[in-house]
């Protein structure tokens, strides 16, 4: 993604372009994995040392608020997190903790009324097993 897109994506969110959030912006941008803060926070550091780990925090949350980047929650794990801009949901592995993404399947909104006083803003199915390479093959359980 072009650096005017980064720059009205974060506009169109309501947030200010700092160099620190443009550059997490445009990191996660260019992932097809799912990092961690921590990644985020040193691969962001490489290109520009200037930026705290504090600040980088505080960027995801502000763009994961804004609705730019999705929080996936990884139980006993380090949150990850996504900027892919379609829809789509996850799966996630119960060995290696590697988060994938995949196809978008439409979830039917509870009716009217069924959630109380909430509000539904989202909703995302997550799956959980085992990704390939952790799933033991066919031919090892013959």
């Amino acid at each position: 993604m072009d650096t005017k897109a980064i720059k009205r994506s974060l506009e169109d969110g309501g947030l200010r372009c700092t160099p620190q959030r443009f550059a997490v912006m445009a990191f996660l941008m260019g992932q097809n994995s799912h990092p961690t803060a921590a990644e985020i926070f040193e691969a962001v550091n490489r290109v520009d040392p200037r930026s705290s780990r504090a600040t980088t925090y505080n960027n995801l949350r502000d763009l994961v608020q804004a609705g730019l980047v999705r929080e996936v929650a990884v139980e006993g794990r380090s949150a990850r997190f996504d900027a892919k801009g379609i829809r789509h949901h996850h799966f996630i592995c119960d060995r290696c903790g590697s988060v994938e993404d995949m196809e978008w399947y439409n979830v039917p909104k509870p009716a009217s009324g069924s959630l109380g006083k909430r509000i539904l803003r989202e909703s995302e199915v997550i799956f959980r097993g085992l990704c390939q390479k952790c799933a033991p093959s066919r031919a090892s359980r013959k």
